[in-house]
């Protein structure tokens, strides 16, 4: 749990991260900022049915890449998770998102990473790689 964390931990500091989907053969990259830590998962959130959530439903790998000092990328499949528990830790910690998310969240779409690779890279070098 120790990897999944400090990964965790990075994505939060950075506070922007850029999520990579596909769309036929295109890729798409747009920046997202709510992201949670709940049972042991990293979770991300998209807003109702988007763009992105018809791309990840269609094809659930992605890539997620974040800059602070150093380089993380982290290719993953995004699972949807729509548990009101899971919606509401995230309203609980980022009140902001409450008028569009609703109450327990259930404007959004939660997703959590699974079948993750996270690579963390200094300059181009790679330093450490975390599998969860």
């Amino acid at each position: 749990m120790e990897g999944i964390k400090k990964v965790f931990d990075f994505l939060q500091d950075a506070g922007t991260f850029y999520l990579a989907t596909v769309e036929g053969d295109q890729p798409r990259v747009r920046p997202y900022g709510a992201m949670l830590f709940f049972e042991n998962k990293i979770y991300i959130m998209a807003f109702g049915q988007t763009n992105a959530t018809r791309q990840i439903a269609a094809n659930a790998k992605a890539e997620i890449c974040a800059f602070k000092g150093k380089t993380l990328r982290i290719e993953c499949k995004l699972v949807q998770d729509n548990r009101p528990e899971v919606g509401k830790a995230l309203v609980d910690k980022m009140p902001v998102l409450k008028p569009a998310l609703g109450e327990n969240g259930e404007n959004g779409v939660m997703y959590y990473l699974k079948d993750a690779k996270a690579d963390f890279f200094k300059m181009m070098e790679l330093e450490e790689s975390i599998c969860f």
